[in-house]
C-alpha cells in the first residue's frame, strides 16, 4: 500500500513537478496539492483522508509554514511534516523543528537524497540532513551525551530555546567567548554543523521534549 503525501506550496509549477517526482518513487502517491497552510486546514476539517506525510513550503502567502505547523502540532501533533525551503534559514527551520516538523529540504534537492528522506521519515520519524550528520543516527546516544559536560548540557538545552547566543551567555553568566567554545565543542562531539543540528539531536533524544 502506498505512502500517501500532500504538497502544501504556492508555486504551482514546482507543485506539479514535485507530484510527478514523488509519484514515480515506488509506494508513494501524493493525493493533494495546496497553495497554502489554510487549503490543508480546510481539507483536514472536512475529514478528508489525511495523508501520511505532508511536504511543507516555508514562505506562503495567507497561511505560511510556521503557522501551519503551528496549527497541526495543536490538532495533528502526530502527523509527519517535512518541511521545504528555497534558503537554509536557520532560525525558520529551528523554529519549524520545535514545532514537530520531522525535518527540512532544500527545494534542490538531489532526487535520489529526496526519496531518501521520504523514506526516512516514513520509517523512522525524523530526517536528518547534512546539516545533521550521520552520528546522529546511530545506536550510541548514551555514549556521546555521557561525553558532554553538565555545563553543555545545559548550554544545549539553552540553545534550544528562543534565545541568541549573547542570551544564553548572560544566563549562564558566561563570556560570548566561552559560549562560541561549546558551541564548537558540541558541533564536533554530535558531529552537527548548525543551531538546527543542536536542536535536532536533542529532540531526537529526549533532551528537548516538545
Amino acid at each position: 500500500m502506498s505512502n500517501t503525501v500532500a504538497i502544501v506550496d504556492d508555486h504551482t509549477l514546482f507543485s506539479q513537478s514535485l507530484k510527478n517526482l514523488v509519484n514515480s518513487f515506488e509506494n508513494y502517491e501524493v493525493n493533494s496539492i495546496h497553495k497554502n497552510g489554510q487549503e490543508l486546514v480546510t481539507h483536514f476539517k472536512a475529514n478528508q483522508p489525511k495523508p501520511d506525510l505532508v511536504l511543507l513550503d516555508i514562505r506562503m502567502p495567507i497561511m505560511d509554514g510556521p503557522e501551519t505547523m503551528t496549527w497541526l502540532k495543536e490538532n495533528y501533533p502526530d502527523q509527519k511534516v517535512l518541511a521545504l525551503t528555497m534558503e537554509d534559514d536557520e532560525e525558520t527551520v529551528t523554529f519549524m523543528v520545535k514545532l514537530g516538523c520531522r525535518g527540512y529540504l532544500l527545494k534542490d534537492i538531489d532526487p535520489d537524497e529526496f526519496k531518501f528522506a521520504l523514506d526516512e521519515v516514513v520509517k523512522e520519524g525524523f530526517f536528518y540532513s547534512d546539516a545533521v550528520s550521520e552520528a546522529i543516527k546511530n545506536k550510541d546516544k548514551e555514549n556521546k551525551l555521557t561525553n558532554l559536560t553538565k555545563r553543555e548540557l545545559e548550554f544545549l538545552e539553552l540553545a534550544c530555546s528562543e534565545m541568541t547566543y549573547k542570551e544564553v551567555a548572560n544566563e549562564m553568566n558566561l563570556s560570548p567567548k566561552t559560549i562560541d567554545g561549546y558551541r564548537e565543542s558540541l558541533f564536533q562531539k554530535l558531529n552537527v554543523r548548525s543551531r538546527t543540528g543542536l536542536v535536532l539531536y536533542a529532540i531526537k533524544h529526549r533532551i528537548l521534549l516538545l
